[in-house]
Parts: structure tokens; sequence; C-alpha cells
């Protein structure tokens, strides 16, 4: 049997059962490929589902508010996603009245929609011969024809991108593109590959070679930066409720247009001594405060830097700082606003309890 026909009958039995393989609906096919652009299949399986029931259609989400599919989003990261998502949907209902467009550069010139995703939708939603390239694709056809170009060069790309048209089964490229990127995801692994059982190892040259390791070949990346947060925790009592001073994150930045609290950034880590003091004084217009807790440094992850935070809680009875730049809320109020998965952590780990 050829290449095409074992990699399929294996899908068949193997493949998991996803609601968004379900249905050739292109709206469902597209938040799913953009949720499970920067997201595991496990954790983007409960987004998906929480984002279809909120915004069951285009119509819904486009007339929306931004920060409506932001607190839907929150947890998920790579934000700007969401971002793109509600302002592609706008389009959409603007230039193709609410309905997906089916052609591949309609699809393609969507915000936040890139080859591979044009490519998915194109072929799942509506069955034409566009590769949907992913990291699972990559990799497996690096480690089929040991592909020595850097897989992030433009010959490393276009050398996959020219064998998986060369493969793809014109009739059904859904079914081509899925199968690949299930093989990649459940065999053909980036650590220990289940090489053994793998359906195509009889066509695969690293398989025959034993040099799975190898490939595919990346280009080093450099180490993420560093920043240091340090995140001023304004407490209010007043009228026996109490209230919490929160920042809108407005910059081209990370989690732009999320919320978190008043900060002062650093380059490098800072001691809690009287400059860091004179630094929170100011930043509260030099009214009276009781500073009551410092965290112990917080490290959170992301792609391209580190986050080390430090929480700084201060209680006062006063309004002491410029309305102009920060809100004043009720503590019980912060669950309704989209917060960074920083933020969401600390509030219901210490505020909220």
């Amino acid at each position: 049997m050829n290449l095409k026909n074992n990699l399929f009958n294996w899908y068949h039995i193997y493949k998991r059962d996803l609601p968004w393989r379900n249905t050739q609906n292109p709206y469902y096919i597209w938040i799913s490929e953009i949720i499970l652009q920067q997201t595991r299949v496990n954790q983007g399986y409960d987004y998906f589902k929480r984002f279809i029931d909120r915004f069951p259609d285009i119509i819904t989400l486009a007339n929306s508010e931004e920060q409506d599919v932001l607190i839907i989003w929150q947890g998920l990261g790579y934000y700007s996603r969401a971002r793109n998502i509600h302002s592609a949907a706008k389009k959409i209902m603007k230039e193709f009245n609410g309905i997906f467009p089916n052609k591949y550069e309609d699809i393609l010139n969507l915000k936040g929609i890139g080859e591979y995703s044009a490519g998915a939708i194109a072929s799942l939603a509506f069955k034409k011969p566009f590769p949907a390239i992913d990291g699972n694709v990559q990799r497996v056809i690096s480690r089929l024809y040991e592909i020595d170009k850097p897989i992030s060069s433009a010959n490393g790309k276009n050398e996959i991108k020219n064998i998986v048209l060369s493969l793809m089964d014109k009739n059904n490229p859904d079914i081509f593109n899925q199968s690949l990127i299930e093989l990649g995801a459940l065999i053909c692994k980036p650590l220990n590959p289940d090489c053994e059982i793998c359906p195509i190892n009889n066509h695969c040259f690293a398989f025959k070679n034993k040099t799975q390791q190898n490939f595919p070949v990346k280009i080093k990346t450099n180490k993420p930066r560093d920043r240091f947060f340090y995140y001023i925790v304004i407490k209010i009592k007043k009228a026996n409720q109490e209230y919490i001073y929160i920042n809108k994150r407005l910059k081209n930045d990370i989690w732009k247009n999320l919320y978190d609290f008043p900060l002062i950034e650093s380059n490098s880590q800072i001691p809690l001594n009287d400059n860091v003091f004179n630094d929170i004084s100011n930043l509260l217009m030099h009214k009276n405060f009781i500073i009551s807790k410092i965290s112990s440094t917080v490290k959170h992850q992301l792609s391209h830097q580190t986050i080390y935070a430090t929480f700084i809680e201060i209680e006062t009875e006063q309004e002491i700082i410029d309305k102009t730049t920060y809100n004043l809320i009720p503590i019980r109020l912060l669950k309704d606003y989209p917060l960074p998965k920083l933020i969401e952590n600390y509030v219901e780990k210490i505020l909220l309890h």
C-alpha cells in the first residue's frame, strides 16, 4: 500500500473525536484553528466549547464588545488572537454579508489568519486542495525526507510545502491535512516518537537511518528577556465595601486591552528599599497609606519573555491615585474584567479569599 492509503487507514481508526472535525461549518473550524495555534488540544477543547456557546455565530461575535471576547479568552494567552478574531468577524459582516468567505485569498486576508489557518479552513470546510502545514506537519515531513534545512527558513518552508502539495489527495484534501496533523500529534512526537507503530514508517528515511532526533532542523532562538514587574495593589475601604484600582493596558505590549494593577517596571530586580517606596509614594500622590503585604516573587513564563512579578498590597481610606489613568472598582467585580493569567491567579488565590 502507498503512503496515503496507509495514512488514511490509520487516521480513520485512531483519530481523536473532536467537535470541529464533525462539521464543515467554516466558523467552527476557524475558531478551533485559531485557538489551537498556540494551545494544546486538551486545553483548547473546553475553550472552544465556551467560545461557541457564548458566540454561536459570526453575527453574535461581530456585535459583541471586545471586552466580552477577551473575558471568554481569558487564560488562553496570546490575546491578539482574540482581538483578531473579533476584528475579522466585523470584516466578514461588512464585506461578506456575514457569510464566511470560501476563497483561499479572501480567507488569508482576514486578520490573524496566516497560510496554515487559511489552508486548514479552505480544505476542511470547502474541500479545496490547499496545504495546512503546522508544526506537526513540518516534523512529519522533515523526518520522512530528512530535510536538512531549518524549518523556519524560507528554503525549508518551501521544500516542505512542495512535498505536501505533491503528496496531497486532491479529492480528499481535508482528510489528507488532518491525517498528517494527527500523525504528528499522536505518533511523530517531538520527543520519543512511536516509530515502531507509525503507519508510514516504511517510507521514512529518519526511521530507516535512526536519525529521528535530528529532525526537524531548527535555528536556535534568543533567550527570553527578563522583565521585573512590581504591582501596586491598592485597596480602599469605603461605605462598608472594598475597592481596588485596576489599569487597562493600552500600549502595543503583552496583554493589550487586558487589565492589571498599577505597575512599576524594571529591567532588573530591584531591592524593596526606600527608592521603591518613594516611587510608590509618588504614584499614590503622597497621600497616607499602609503597606500591608509584599508577596514573594512569582515567575510567569511567556514565549519570548519571563516576567518576575512582586505584588505589594496597599491599604488606604483615601482615593489617592490619578482617576484618568486607573479605574477604581469594587473588588468583587474583578472577575468581570479580562485579566492576564498572572493577575487572574493572584486574584483567585489572594484577593477573593
